[in-house]
């Protein structure tokens, strides 16, 4: 059995569980989120205060199907009722980000400035002006939505120019040498 599939996934006070129609819906304090599970072999079984995934068969395609969907199961039960977010760092000489109603505006170097528009269930939310912080309940939407920012402009290895996240380094290289 997988042994991530067959931890069962505690639902903490206010977090409750339900699945239809091979769709598994989460909601908490910060929101709900779905899931569709597209595999005939996994079932959700919900006792009490506990999500069970359970699986059928012993497939391969089974087994890495099961400890799959309790991994994104968990991770909406996180999301709902604590939420997730990625910090994230501009670096370079005259690099910012700025607020303009409702939306956010990058200047990083380009000839002109980048506008971001969040989704509608992201927020971004400026820290100061060289730091950022995608915030919301979905953990996949806010790694791609931070992963789509850092890729406006990726750090470069000679000065650390660019967007990085604020847990990441960067590998430098050494700078050209003066000559005899």
């Amino acid at each position: 059995m997988s042994r991530i599939g067959r931890m069962p996934i505690k639902l903490n006070k206010g977090v409750t569980a339900s699945f239809t129609d091979g769709i598994v819906t989460v909601s908490g304090p910060l929101g709900t989120l779905s899931q569709a599970i597209a595999n005939d072999k996994i079932d959700i079984k919900i006792e009490g205060d506990e999500l069970l995934v359970l699986r059928s068969a012993e497939t391969k395609e089974a087994k890495a199907a099961h400890g799959l969907y309790r991994a994104l199961i968990f991770n909406m039960t996180v999301g709902v009722e604590k939420g997730y977010a990625k910090s994230l760092v501009i670096a370079g000489v005259g690099y910012k980000a700025v607020n303009n109603a409702g939306k956010v505006t990058l200047s990083v170097g380009y000839s002109h400035t980048v506008d971001l528009v969040p989704p509608s269930d992201i927020k971004l939310e400026i820290v100061s002006p060289t730091e950022l912080v995608v915030k919301g309940i979905d953990k996949v939407k806010v790694g791609q939505f931070a992963a789509d920012i850092k890729t406006i402009r990726k750090p470069e290895p000679y000065h650390g120019y660019g967007i990085r996240y604020k847990d990441e380094t960067i590998l430098r290289k050494a700078g050209k040498k003066a000559g005899k």
